[in-house]
């Protein structure tokens, strides 16, 4: 099997493997709803999952990390390193790093929130732990894994599709472009939160955006899967 398919394959495996996590956090821990309720109900509620709710943020982590190979391998390509090397380069290292920024972001629940949902079931530490909670998902989760995390996954996704739009591959170059889209208009509802205004819509833009990406993942597999196709460059 050519490294071709076998990243074709990865893409799809990974639009799959990270809506997993995602649809069992929904089920078990009202995610993401629970990031909008008050600190001691997310923490009670996180402290009620037990083992199993770390283990599926655990899991969502690994997942977030996977992006890291899987951007180096849909951005670089020998012939796009020889036409556009710029674009091949830039999405490697933008959709890298999104991976990177989304898995710091998640791991905060692997490693911190179970000590601080502990901390929460003693009166006498109940207040500290919500406030170092809201301060935690500020930082770690609004800051770095949504701001940071989403404006580079919107850039790696819109470098990727416009190499495919270079290459004739118009249906999934528009998937890409609408992903790209709708990740970067969500990364500001924290922004929005920040400044003290609604960020509803912002957030509808972040579960439709994923829901794209989802899209736009199995779309570029599927291209890998059925053989090269042709580089296609423009003159002037």
């Amino acid at each position: 099997m050519d490294g071709r398919r076998l990243t074709g394959i990865a893409a799809i495996s990974l639009a799959v493997g990270f809506n997993l996590p995602y649809a069992a956090l929904a089920v078990i821990y009202d995610y993401p709803g629970v990031l909008r309720r008050p600190p001691g109900e997310a923490l009670e509620l996180f402290l009620a999952g037990g083992a199993w709710l770390v283990l599926v943020w655990e899991g969502f982590m690994l997942a977030a990390l996977a992006m890291v190979p899987l951007a180096v391998a849909l951005a670089v390509t020998p012939e796009r390193l020889s036409v556009r090397p710029a674009l091949a380069v830039g999405a490697a290292l933008s959709g890298a790093l999104a991976g990177l920024a989304q898995a710091i972001g998640l791991s905060r629940w692997v490693f911190v929130v179970p000590e601080l949902a502990r901390d929460h079931a003693e009166p006498t530490t109940r207040m500290a732990s919500e406030q170092a909670f809201a301060l935690l998902n500020a930082w770690g989760g609004v800051a770095i894994g949504e701001h940071l995390g989403q404006l580079l996954t919107s850039l790696f996704v819109l470098q990727v599709a416009m190499m495919q739009r270079q290459e004739r591959s118009g249906i999934t170059a528009a998937a890409g472009g609408l992903t790209a889209a709708l990740v970067l208009a969500g990364c500001f509802e924290g922004l929005a939160l920040a400044l003290g205004q609604s960020g509803a819509v912002f957030s509808l833009a972040t579960t439709a955006g994923f829901l794209m990406l989802t899209v736009w993942l199995i779309t570029t597999g599927v291209g890998l899967m059925q053989g090269p196709s042709a580089v296609k460059t423009r003159e002037g």
